[in-house]
């Protein structure tokens, strides 16, 4: 394969803008990498797979005794064929294990069309605890709210739940990310002109029967209950007989309440009426965002197998994972030859003009003011990297162009040089313009994504519309050998003014033990489980991912005033 042409010394005006390859397919590292990685994947896509399952057999031949289809078979109804893109189905992950766990915390969001028209669905698992809230439940119906909130995306909601799972009712009843934000949101989306529908296909009770009533289009079927108190608490409350059809069922909400807007048979008919109704929806205002015919990449995705390693003794470069996921392989870099472990520059993916800053891990040479030269670890922030980074990020917005963020970062660079080249007003610097960007920001996790270079890279806490990780991601302060170092070194010293002093071994047994938990917690499904993560991602599948999220971003019209405030110079 052709070598990649290496920068002149002067930029020509003519030079090609299209990223050529170094890798070898055929190397011993290669195939080792695609081994490793292929495998890693597929022990994801398994993992999934089981928790698409929800309750269980059991629980699903229940679901069908009742006459209803179970979440998944509603959505593969409701939506164009294999465009359902779900996200979250990691939430809850590992939790709740002594109530016998919540897959995909009892209910199913993502993005898909009908009719072509992108919406957000939000379906009750009732094959999990009758479709019960979870802690995680909450938030991860609040999740995929704000995504629908921010994006301006219509959104769906197939209610069939009991409620709050009691046990836990404290940890879903009053705080900003529980139960009651749902209903809020509601609200919210509602003043926004953001289309919202609800279809009562199950038990829709107590509190929860806010929310199709404050959605825009309210279907029910028959054999459903919508009611804030079932049968047995209003007897219990007043002292009041009545059966549950008579007490919120859908003949009664349809005829005599007037809550319901279509009555429909069964699960069927009700989403044949939804296509229905999103079919006849207008259009609203265009994005800003430039968008061109999409191009493929000129080279393979697959190959990213084999390009990515997760060892730091063998650093690989980002530029050939970019070469696999920007449209024909073209990328207009800024500064290339300033701030190397930083890459910024300019393409498109899926035919959205993007700006991309992807950490670099390749090991660069670096001229200081003095003329001295340096070596620059790869994944690590220096001065000159932030600066470069601010700067870019800026023009991105000054110039209407959506942000991605390539994650494969160790964090800013420490010590002596570092402090007093300013590294912490430069950072502060990127920090802000990554804070205070108006811009879609989409944010993939690579590999590791550690310390303030995760805020830098703009991190969960710094709004990117959606984050998106592959099964290599890490996510955490710091590595896990420097983690668990500092964690034994602490608790050594502790022991020791206690009196006791450890042997090697023991210590050895305390390095590795703690280790294993933090690994554990820094594991991308960690932080699925816990929606720190939208989605884990197959790495060849990079490319249809942000490019879902652009589609979601362009939805929304409005874009803010760019403003960055005080800036460290």
């Amino acid at each position: 394969m052709a070598d990649r042409v290496e920068a002149p010394a002067v930029a020509s005006s003519q030079a090609s803008n299209v990223l050529t390859t170094k890798v070898d397919p055929t190397s011993a590292r290669f195939e080792a990498n695609m081994r490793f990685l292929a495998d890693l994947m597929s022990q994801v896509r398994n993992e999934g797979e089981k928790i698409c399952e929800g309750g269980g057999p059991k629980a699903i031949e229940n679901q069908h005794a009742k006459g209803r289809l179970t979440a998944r078979e509603r959505i593969a109804l409701l939506t164009d064929p294999a465009t359902f893109f779900e996200l979250g189905v990691y939430a809850a992950h590992g939790m709740y294990e002594e109530w016998g766990g919540a897959p995909a915390a009892g209910v199913i969001t993502g993005l898909a069309r009908i009719h072509t028209r992108m919406v957000m669905i939000i379906a009750n698992d009732a094959t999990v605890k009758a479709g019960a809230f979870f802690p995680m439940t909450s938030k991860k119906v609040i999740r995929a709210q704000n995504i629908a909130i921010e994006n301006h995306i219509p959104t769906i909601y197939l209610v069939d739940s009991a409620g709050v799972f009691l046990p836990l009712q404290e940890d879903v009843f009053p705080d900003t990310d529980d139960f009651g934000r749902v209903f809020r949101n509601n609200a919210v989306m509602s003043a926004l002109g953001i289309p919202q529908t609800a279809a009562i296909m199950g038990m829709c009770v107590a509190g929860g029967g806010y929310l199709p009533v404050m959605c825009d289009h309210v279907l029910m079927t028959d054999g459903s209950g919508l009611f804030l108190a079932g049968p047995a608490l209003v007897q219990a409350a007043i002292g009041q007989k009545v059966s549950a059809e008579e007490l919120g069922g859908a003949a009664m909400h349809a005829g005599i309440s007037g809550t319901v807007d279509f009555r429909e048979p069964d699960d069927k008919a009700c989403l044949a009426r939804i296509r229905s109704i999103v079919e006849k929806w207008g259009y609203r205002r265009q994005s800003p965002w430039d968008r061109k015919k999409p191009i493929e990449p000129a080279l393979a995705a697959e190959e990213i197998y084999g390009i990515y390693d997760s060892s730091s003794a063998r650093p690989y470069d980002m530029k050939e994972i970019l070469a696999r996921v920007l449209d024909g392989s073209r990328f207009d870099e800024y500064k290339p030859e300033y701030g190397k472990t930083l890459i910024c520059g300019y393409g498109r993916i899926g035919g959205f003009a993007v700006g991309i800053v992807a950490n670099q891990k390749l090991h660069a040479q670096q001229t200081d003011h003095e003329g001295h030269k340096r070596i620059e670890f790869g994944g690590v922030i220096y001065t000159e990297s932030a600066e470069k980074a601010a700067r870019f990020i800026m023009d991105c917005n000054q110039n209407l162009i959506p942000l991605i963020f390539l994650h494969d970062v160790n964090g800013f660079m420490v010590g002596r040089d570092a402090e007093w080249s300013g590294i912490i007003k430069a950072g502060a610097k990127m920090v802000n313009a990554v804070s205070n960007s108006v811009v879609p920001k989409i944010t993939v996790i690579v590999g590791g994504s550690f310390g303030a270079g995760h805020y830098a890279m703009c991190g969960k806490a710094f709004d990117p519309r959606f984050v998106f990780a592959w099964p290599t991601a890490r996510y955490a302060v710091m590595g896990g050998d420097a983690a668990a170092g500092t964690l034994v070194e602490v608790k050594v010293k502790q022991l020791e003014r206690g009196g006791k002093k450890l042997s090697e071994e023991e210590k050895k047994e305390l390095f590795e033990s703690t280790k294993r938990t933090y690994d554990e917690q820094t594991d991308p499904r960690y932080g699925a489980a816990r929606l720190w993560i939208d989605k884990i991602i197959d790495p060849i599948e990079t490319r249809d991912a942000i490019t879902q999220a652009l589609e979601a971003s362009a939805l929304n019209p409005d874009v803010p005033e760019f403003k960055v405030g005080v800036l460290q110079t």
